[in-house]
């Protein structure tokens, strides 16, 4: 009955908006239907308050009433379509100067002649436009005619509306006759207990330690935990947990111990009197209570509260009040909390778990816990416990592992819903079941208590009304979409839930935030965004699937979609079908699809299917709102033009279209309140007639639409205009426009006041009227400026503007208006002449202020206005840019002005010398950037310890209190207000020195270009930079003494990257000492040509005995191994190697030096190895213990280095028997070498991750390249990355079970995927192949792999 109650409530709403219409009612009454349209307004709405009575209300099931509101529903739907199709040739007539639709007695005394005798072929018809440019079948003499018939739009007025009246009458007769003593219909709960009943908590022990210790860690009198999240998430089951834990009441000896501890179930009732006698009888009485204390509990609040207090006094305790919906106001929740504040010891807490998030913020001491649905992970592991218990079926791992993975991932970690869907599939271990369970989604129909659905629908049914019809409307988009507020409120104005002249009045999506339906977000840009908690989607497609449709599969049935769908939406994939043309074929004779009132193509799709859905919708007659996606003129829907019912319209287009141009016939549109073309990126071009949408409240646009709106005056309900320009030459967009527009809000630019010649038309665009306008750009052309100072007076903005842009006026004089601004807060002067500047200094508001581009402005300060020492208050930002004139900025002595000045901007201002740098009169700074102001004389920087954000010509100098960067500085450093910094990097710096730097303590990170002078040749060795332990060098300009020198300052390096930037033989050899530090553990060399390394012993190396060293990389320098004894390396006991064996990680990259594995025969310890570009490199003397530890190998442009050193493993009798390679990672380029049998017996176990990369010789895989291959168990990730031979993949990939990711890229001769497709394992699959074969063998792949994620890179 409910279902029946509401929509019929919601269309007699309807027809009464449609009937407060003047014209309409004028209209109405002229048809003698026995009462007048006030009358009738009358009748609809006593009827609509009975059925809003009805609503919340058990009238039980009653056959007759419900059949009585579908047949008003019925009429209501046909009179509001009449109602506004009348309105809509009214407006029509206004608009053109005709009188078709407009009452006049004589018509009305024809007409109802007409109506008494049988006229039908008497008409006025008219045409709206002679346009012909959308999309519209018809022949081309009437593609865009509308007909007008007032004999038969009388008729059916007057018949509907008769109807609809006796109906009313019936309907309030029967809801009459319900009994008085009918109530509410309460909400029923559960009560449940502190027992716990599921004993293994899943997937939340961290987050459960992490409470633990929050509650062991209150320290107030009483804290408030609230416990927050949607039904049947698991917030009860992980307060049981907590309160059981024995670590909370079991010991004594903790400090933090509960004695008491009370669980009360509240649920749906709030009654403090009830609750509060609840919990006392939970507490032992005291004994001067004596035993009787509980037989003779108190009836009166505050003895209840009395005894409360006295019992807890000087006990330690824990309430649980679990499952709370409502509490009506903080006072009450107050009163209720009050006897627990009392006591005398501390850490005592009250924990709440509720539902709704306005709850737990009213409830609140500390932030809330909130839980959210299981990590897939974790929910799987309770998703197969809930199904199986503890025996699974033998068969489950073949034949039904993959379908649970399927429907877990259709649960969204919601433990009920996993009980729910154990117990439909406990019924039949077969595949068949749990297929259909699967694709029909059974969990959705399940009704017991304890399912998922009816615990999440009761928190629907708890809902307001109108919140319950804004909530269904969610469904119409796809999961976990990101909605905006402007979005889904011109939605439900649309649809008729909401009135557009109240859309401020409340936020609809804020209060289902409170409710828990929705969760809010910010995105990148910062605006707050929602989206569905979890299931709610599948919940609100649920409750509204009477009314809203979503098809998002193309295997959707037709037969199964209820008849009475009004709002339908299109998300599939773009993928032609042909069982989906066959369906849509159906739908068409299912539902009414001339009367849908929304449809939304939510995707883009490619001409064949655009052409199916326009030629499936093509009845469409009576929508509100339409989301269309266009890449052609034949793309728009058939029936465009005609859809003059239209209020929320939404057209996107793709980058690629950019002469597409909208349809003229858009400004026939005269209902239309919201128009979204911010997706629209064709031209910018408007119909000539675009102000004939006079109802249009929020137009979307990219800011180049909105200038090209003729006559936009017309157009009085707009409430956004991001952009107006003044035309002189063009009728329509002279300035008096913007007079009737006092909606406008937010911000407005307008453009082209040059053309503005006289102070009336100014005083006309009526800015001073405009309360909701925040943002006010005024801009003239810079070739024709005005000189007229009364034309920029008239332009006054009303007070409640904030920011303010006056630019390119030509006056002497600014205005009048800008001294008495003391609302402003933001204000931009550009490329103005004015005699005399506004007095900045006593507008007290202002906090951002920038000038640009001001001729003959010689200082800034005392003269800018205000009470001495007292100005610029509020000033918190300043900028001056492109200021030739400006020599100082001056401040008295002594003077206090400034004092919320943050951030100063200086650029090109050539002859500014002189700042207010003391610390009397900026001592808040934060931010300091100056960009060529060349005589600007700079104290040492930062002159004060809050200045965090510096930029010196752009890269000279930055600073944001923690990094320090100096690139060229010449100017002094203030090393005393460094003391926060922890990374710097200098170069080509001259006074910096490195006594200063040792003054940085917190210093950690220090990079070293060339600097002459920082480091000189007699180092003073009392110099020693303690705190650094990285240090990033530039060994270009120093010797191979000096350059060790500096090493040995710094004795606590663990990083350590030594570089040099040498011309082609710009070089000598160098031989350095590193320091002998036992802490360094990484070292790097890059491009360091001379550098060569030669034992300890003479006078280079590393000392093996101190070091602990763990990874070296060197990278282009070509002679590192030039010197070193090569003939001893691996021969006998005085061998001595250049890398310590505390090595575990190894990269060499374009080492021509590096000649033989011998040199790394000590490295045992070596878990990742990496060899590139090493041409000279043999396995001669290769030591097969330095791979015992490998866990990663990369080779390339080696020769067969790879291949051989794996080869010599898996032969060798070196190793310990039952020897496991440990390698996880392979990267090489030589398929042909790795992918034989004894290798990769020897990888099966550990490898994951296998990646062939520039290998350009081969083309196929043999027969035992392709049983090597599945010898390798463990793989989870393969890629063929640049391998310009091949032409095909290992046909046995799809016995890879274990493979999740496939990667193949710059392959371009591959031509097809394997035969028998991918192992159903694989989750990803990146490539960038173009070839149409390959795209549509995985199309079908994905239909049989849904899971599949595919990304063409």
């Amino acid at each position: 009955m409910a279902a029946a109650l509401g929509p019929a409530a919601t269309l007699l709403g309807k027809v009464f908006t449609m009937l407060s219409a003047a014209p309409v009612a004028a209209y109405v009454d002229s048809l003698e239907l026995g009462h007048n349209s006030e009358q009738i307004k009358a009748k609809l709405a006593h009827t609509r308050g009975l059925l809003h009575n009805a609503q919340v209300s058990d009238v039980g099931h009653n056959p007759g009433l419900h059949d009585l509101l579908l047949a008003l529903s019925r009429n209501a739907d046909q009179a509001e379509d009449l109602l506004d199709e009348l309105h809509y040739f009214q407006i029509h007539d206004k608009l053109h100067g005709t009188s078709n639709a407009t009452t006049q007695p004589n018509f009305l005394r024809h007409g109802r002649n007409v109506l008494r005798h049988t006229a039908t072929g008497w008409a006025a018809c008219f045409s709206c436009s002679s346009a012909q440019d959308d999309s519209d079948s018809a022949s081309a003499n009437d593609a865009h005619t509308l007909h007008f018939q007032p004999v038969t739009m009388s008729r059916k007025i007057k018949s509907v509306l008769q109807d609809m009246q006796t109906q009313c009458d019936s309907i309030s007769d029967l809801l009459s006759s319900i009994p008085s003593n009918s109530m509410a219909v309460a909400l029923h709960r559960p009560q449940i207990g502190s027992t716990i009943v599921q004993d293994t908590l899943y997937g939340r022990r961290d987050t459960f330690e992490e409470t633990v210790n929050r509650i062991i860690s209150c320290k107030r009198t009483v804290s408030v935990l609230p416990i927050v999240g949607p039904g049947g998430i698991g917030k009860t089951t992980f307060t049981q947990h907590l309160y059981n834990d024995a670590r909370l009441y079991n010991d004594t000896r903790a400090e933090n111990h509960f004695e008491v501890r009370v669980w009360v179930c509240v649920s749906t009732d709030f009654d403090v009197l009830k609750l509060t006698r609840e919990i006392l009888g939970c507490i032992l009485a005291t004994e001067e209570e004596g035993s009787s204390g509980v037989a003779n509990e108190p009836l009166n609040l505050d003895q209840l509260q009395l005894s409360i207090a006295h019992r807890l006094k000087s006990k330690r305790f824990l309430i649980v009040l679990d499952d709370i919906w409502k509490c009506n106001s903080e006072d009450q929740w107050k009163t209720l909390l009050s006897p627990f504040t009392k006591g005398e010891t501390k850490g005592s807490l009250v924990l709440v778990t509720t539902r709704f998030p306005k709850v737990a913020c009213m409830v609140k001491t500390v932030d809330p816990l909130e839980l959210r649905g299981l990590k897939s992970t974790d929910f799987f592991t309770l998703f197969e416990a809930c199904v199986f218990a503890d025996h699974r079926p033998e068969q489950y791992e073949d034949e039904l592992a993959d379908i649970a993975r399927k429907i877990a991932n259709k649960l969204k970690g919601s433990p009920l819903a996993a009980k729910t869907v154990g117990r439909l599939l406990r019924r039949d271990f077969s595949r068949k079941h749990w297929d259909g369970v699967l694709k029909k989604h059974e969990w959705l129909s399940m009704e017991n208590n304890d399912d998922i659905m009816p615990s999440l629908k009761i928190s629907y049914d708890y809902l307001p009304f109108d919140l319950r019809k804004c909530f269904s409307y969610f469904g119409l988009f796809p999961e976990d979409h990101r909605f905006g507020n402007s979005e889904m409120n011109h939605l439900f104005v649309a649809v008729g839930i909401t009135d557009s002249t109240h859309q401020v009045d409340r936020n609809y999506l804020e209060e289902l935030v409170d409710n828990g339906f929705l969760m809010k977000e910010v995105n990148y840009r910062g605006r707050n965004k929602y989206v569905l908690h979890d299931l709610m989607h599948q919940l609100c497609q649920s409750v509204s699937a009477q009314e809203c449709l979503n098809i998002c599969d193309l295997d959707f049935r037709a037969d199964a979609i209820p008849q009475s769908v009004r709002h339908l939406s299109i998300t599939i994939e773009n993928r032609y079908d042909e069982n989906f043309e066959e369906e849509m074929c159906k739908l068409r004779g299912r539902i009414d699809i001339g009367n849908l009132r929304t449809l939304m193509i939510l995707r883009r799709y490619e001409k064949k299917i655009m052409k199916l859905l326009n030629d499936s919708f093509k009845e469409i007659n009576s929508l509100r709102v339409l989301f269309i996606r266009v890449n052609s003129p034949e793309s728009f829907p058939h029936r465009f033009s005609k859809l003059i019912h239209l209020q929320y319209l939404k057209i996107s287009s793709p980058y690629s279209e950019s002469e597409l141009c909208l349809p003229s016939t858009l400004s026939r549109f005269y209902h239309l309140k919201f128009l979204d073309l911010d997706d629209w990126y064709g031209s910018s071009n408007l119909p000539e007639d675009f102000s004939h949408l006079e109802n249009l409240h929020n137009f979307h646009a990219k800011r180049e639409l909105h200038p090209n709106i003729r006559n936009v005056g017309k157009i009085k309900h707009l409430r956004r205009l991001r952009e107006f320009c003044v035309k002189r030459e063009s009728m329509g967009f002279e300035l008096t426009e913007l007079g009737a527009l006092t909606n406008l809000e937010k911000e407005l630019i307008i453009r082209g006041l040059e053309h503005v010649v006289t102070k009336e038309e100014a005083t006309a665009a009526k800015l001073v009227l405009k309360m909701n306008l925040k943002e006010l750009q005024l801009l003239w052309g810079r070739d024709r400026r005005t000189i007229d100072t009364d034309i920029l007076d008239s332009l006054q903005p009303h007070s409640n503007l904030r920011v303010l842009t006056i630019a390119n006026h030509g006056g002497t004089i600014g205005p009048s208006w800008l001294s008495l601004a003391i609302w402003l807060e933001t204000l931009w002067l550009e490329s103005i002449s004015w005699s005399t500047l506004p007095p900045f200094g006593k507008l007290p508001n202002l906090k951002v202020l920038t000038l640009r581009r001001i001729s003959g402005m010689l200082q800034f300060g005392p003269r800018c206005g205000g009470a001495p020492g007292k100005c610029f208050m509020c000033l918190k930002k300043v900028g001056f840019l492109e200021l030739p004139a400006l020599e100082k900025w001056v401040v008295e002595p002594n003077c206090h002005s400034f004092p919320s000045l943050e951030i100063i901007e200086c650029v090109k201002c050539p002859n500014l010398r002189m700042m207010p740098f003391s610390e009397v009169s900026c001592s808040n700074l934060r931010t300091l950037k100056v960009w060529e102001c060349p005589k600007m004389s700079l104290p040492s920087i930062p002159h004060t310890s809050t200045l965090t954000d510096l930029v010196i010509n752009e890269k000279e100098l930055t600073y944001d209190g923690k990094k320090l960067g100096a690139s060229g500085y010449d100017g002094a450093l203030a090393f005393h207000n460094l003391d926060k910094v922890e990374d710097m990097t200098i170069e080509g710096t001259s006074h910096i020195s490195s006594t200063g730097i040792g003054k940085l303590t917190t210093l950690r990170n220090l990079a070293v270009g060339r600097c002459d002078g920082l480091f000189p040749e007699e180092l003073d060795a009392s110099i020693v930079f303690r705190s650094v332990n990285s240090l990033s060098l530039n060994v270009s300009h120093l010797t191979s003494k000096s350059a060790s020198k500096v090493l040995n300052c710094f004795p606590s390096l663990s990083v350590l990257l030594i570089y040099a930037h040498f011309a082609d033989d710009d070089y000598e050899e160098c031989i350095m000492q590193f320091p002998s530090s036992s802490s360094l553990q990484d070292l790097s060399f890059r491009d360091c040509k001379g550098l060569v390394l030669v034992p300890v012993e003479n006078g280079g190396g590393i000392q093996e005995d101190r070091s602990s060293l763990q990874s070296l990389k060197t990278y282009s320098c070509g002679e590192l191994f030039s010197r070193w004894p090569m003939g001893e390396a691996g021969g006998g006991a005085q061998t001595t190697y250049p890398f310590p064996a505390s090595l575990r990680e190894l990269d060499v990259w374009d080492e021509p030096s590096m000649k033989s594995m011998a040199l790394l025969s000590n490295l045992t310890s070596l878990t990742s190895l990496s060899l590139t570009d090493c041409s000279n490199l043999t396995v001669d003397g290769f030591n097969p213990l330095t791979a015992v530890n490998l866990k990663k190998l990369e080779v390339h442009n080696s020769n067969t280095v790879a291949a051989d050193l794996l080869s010599e493993v898996a032969s060798t009798k070196l190793l310990p028997a039952g020897y496991i390679s440990r390698l996880e990672e392979l990267m090489v380029d030589d398929i042909s070498g790795l992918l034989v049998g004894p290798i990769c017996n020897l990888l099966a176990l550990a490898l994951h991750t296998l990646e062939f990369k520039f290998d350009e010789r081969a083309e196929s895989f043999t027969e035992e390249q392709e049983k090597a291959l599945q010898l390798l168990t463990s793989l989870q990730n393969v890629d063929f990355c640049v391998c310009l031979g091949l032409q095909s993949l290992p046909q046995g990939l799809h016995r890879l079970s274990s493979l999740k990711q496939l990667s193949v890229r710059s392959c371009p001769k591959i031509q097809s995927i394997p035969m028998e497709g991918f192992p159903v394992s694989l989750r990803k699959l990146l490539i960038d192949s173009h070839l149409l074969e390959i795209n549509e063998q995985i199309e079908r792949i994905k239909r049989t792999n849904p899971d599949l994620s595919v990304e063409f890179v």
